[in-house]
């Protein structure tokens, strides 16, 4: 039985470079198989970079840190990064539990964009892509927000929040836009763009 549920990549390495499982969640729900190879980078970017350019200017330096030779001779190589977005400014991981709480009190009762990067490489091709959503968080009180990050400890996540979390439940009012693409993972447009490979 092909390992993919998308006929196409039956002759490809897939290669998913995340360390974030759910990513690898998303990416396993659509029935694709793949292996796992991560490297470090660096995360940082120009300051005066527009918002909505940044999630694909990380996602293409993920990329971009492998070279062909370390990776396998049929590859498709995965590669993203999630930003939130609230009044222009980017919430990245928090580095520790008092910036998780400020960046909760930030989203607390407002609307905020988290914009999901994505980019496919092969040997003969590589396609860039972003999705955006749009999150209402309802109105938090301290409490609440210090027993999530206490609980959860989000400082692997953008905005210091996961969507599929206890905070996720009780929180968010609405999403306008793709629910899995704030997880991580803009799934459906990530398989309207491996069906063109």
């Amino acid at each position: 039985m092909n390992k993919h549920s998308l006929n196409n990549l039956k002759d490809y390495s897939v290669i998913l470079a995340s360390k974030s499982p759910r990513r690898q969640q998303l990416l396993s729900g659509m029935m694709i198989g793949f292996d796992i190879i991560t490297k470090d980078v660096d995360e940082s970017f120009p300051k005066d970079m527009p918002v909505e350019d940044i999630a694909t200017f990380l996602c293409e330096i993920k990329a971009n840190a492998f070279s062909k030779e370390e990776l396998p001779s049929n590859f498709l190589l995965i590669t993203a990064d999630t930003i939130v977005v609230v009044e222009n400014e980017v919430l990245n991981k928090p580095s520790d539990r008092i910036e998780a709480i400020a960046m909760l009190e930030k989203l607390s009762g407002r609307w905020h964009n988290v914009i999901t990067g994505v980019c496919l490489r092969c040997q003969s091709k590589t396609t860039i892509f972003s999705e955006c959503s749009d999150v209402k968080f309802g109105t938090l009180t301290r409490k609440e927000i210090s027993w999530y990050v206490d609980h959860y400890k989000p400082y692997d996540k953008a905005g210091a929040y996961g969507i599929q979390e206890w905070i996720g439940y009780i929180a968010i009012e609405a999403v306008k836009g793709s629910f899995y693409n704030v997880m991580g993972l803009p799934t459906h447009r990530l398989y309207e763009e491996l069906k063109l490979f």
